[in-house]
Formats: structure tokens, sequence, C-alpha cells
């Protein structure tokens, strides 16, 4: 199967993301949202990120343009019908992604693929929504996805091997990383990274120590590139949230539970870099 024409499902941090390295790689995409002033905010975003390399001569001009040539928006999921191969980056909430799947799986092709980039909710779960079980797939990218190298892919129960085959593929062409990951809730990556960013956030909670003191300690002593206030900041603290309540719903275990802080500062809006404000200020 020879894929020609990507589609994303979510113009903001991770789906525009994906649909510029998707475009970068030759790929014609179509990237949704729900509304234009979303699509047009993911191309403004797309195109500033071009326009920085090519600043720094990591990309020229003509290539710049050829790229933004390949992207085009819809607000309609119906359009999704031309693609080979889809991906959903919408946010972390799974009656919505559910919704999303129902509509594709009517909207698309039966031989056309449905990836989804949720970072923790179980693929057979999402999977389950469609008519193609065995076309359903986890497709996990990090942020920021024109940068970081890695993508988790996520075999759900009834994911064939063809299906596996033509996403590690494509995240070659990518330019990416694959790893392989089963499907439990959080896969590989959130279930070691979120429970860290958790007891860090506890931390805070009690008073062991200071947020910058606390991402110092894990910069300076563990050599990590972010502290991981700082990351949790990054990632926005309700996705953070949300990641840690499936793993909590999924493993009934009290090491998940999510830190009474964390889910203060999402209820007052404090979601990190997204609004301004989160465990740092921005």
């Amino acid at each position: 199967m020879q894929i020609k024409t990507f589609g994303v499902i979510g113009a903001g941090q991770m789906g525009g993301g994906i649909a510029q390295v998707a475009a970068a790689s030759g790929l014609n995409v179509i990237m949704s949202d729900i509304n234009e002033e979303c699509t047009a905010k993911g191309l403004g975003v797309i195109e500033k990120n071009l326009n920085r390399s090519v600043a720094k001569n990591k990309l020229d001009e003509t290539e710049a343009k050829e790229i933004l040539g390949r992207l085009k928006t819809t607000t309609d999921l119906g359009d999704m019908a031309v693609a080979d191969y889809v991906v959903e980056a919408a946010i972390e909430i799974e009656d919505l992604k559910f919704n999303i799947f129902r509509q594709l799986d009517e909207a698309c092709p039966e031989h056309v693929i449905l990836g989804t980039n949720t970072s923790s909710i179980p693929i057979g779960r999402i999977a389950a929504q469609t008519n193609r079980p065995n076309k359903v797939i986890g497709m996990h990218f990090m942020n920021p996805v024109p940068i970081m190298k890695l993508v988790e892919v996520i075999r759900g129960l009834a994911t064939s091997q063809e299906t596996f085959d033509i996403t590690w593929e494509l995240c070659q062409k990518f330019g990416k990383t694959p790893a392989e990951a089963n499907d439990f809730p959080g896969f590989i990556a959130n279930r070691i990274l979120l429970p860290m960013i958790n007891e860090a956030i506890f931390c805070l909670y009690q008073n062991v120590g200071k947020a910058e003191d606390i991402d110092t300690v894990m910069k300076l002593g563990m050599n990590h590139p972010m502290g991981p206030l700082a990351l949790a900041d990054l990632i926005g603290l309700d996705t953070c949230l949300a990641i840690m309540e499936t793993l909590y719903d999924g493993f009934k275990d009290s090491k998940y539970r999510p830190c009474p802080l964390l889910r203060k500062y999402v209820e007052a809006g404090w979601l990190g870099r997204k609004s301004g404000k989160g465990f740092y200020e921005y």
C-alpha cells in the first residue's frame, strides 16, 4: 500500500507538528480542526517553524514553500475520504476521540489506516469504535514533533501485521525512530514519565523543594534536559492529569493517583505554557 495523502485530525501543538513532518517527507497533507480559526493558527505555526529553519540554513526558501504547498486545511472530517492514512491528534478526552473515530470510519474507504496519537488511552478501546479494528494503531509522537525523533507504535489486540508494518515504515519516512509498545495504559513513554512528573508535583505540594530546585536537581543530578515541572508545563497540565487518570483507572494502583496540586492547577486554568501560567509563568 502506497501512502500519498496523509490526514491529520487536529491543528494544535501535536497535530500541526505531525502535519509539518508529513509534508516535509513529501506527502500531501490534509489538516483538519473544528473551525477555520484553529486551522489558520496551526498553519501559521508551521510557517513560523519553517521560516525559522530557513533562517538557520537548515532549509532553503524553495523547500519551505514546497512544504507549505503540500498542506491543505479543512473543517470537514468528510474530506479525509481522499486520504490513504489518517492520524487523530485531538486533545486527550476519550469520548471526543471515540466520536472522531466513528466519523472517520464512516467517511474513509475501508482500506484506510486510522492512527491515533493518544498518549495513554488503550488502542483496543478506540479501535472498537470502528468496523476496521485491524486497521487501527497507536502512533504516539513526542513533543515538539519536528524535533523529537521518537514515535511509539502501539498495536491494539486486533491490529494487523500489515497495518503495523506500514506505520513503522511511515515513521521512518518521516525521519523518526519508531519503538514498539503493546497496548497497556500509558504504553511505555508515559507509564514511566508521568508518574515521575506526578512525584515531582507531590514534592512541590509537600514543600520538599521549590519548583526551580526540583527541576535543577533533575537536570543537573539526573542529566535530564528539562526538569519535570517545566516539562509538565510544556506538555500541558490538563494532558498530564488526563494521562494520570487513565493510568489510575487502568491499573487501580495508588501509585498512579494524581497529585491534588495538579488537579487544583488544572481546575484554576493554570495549564502551563499554553495558558501562560503553570508551575512557571510564561
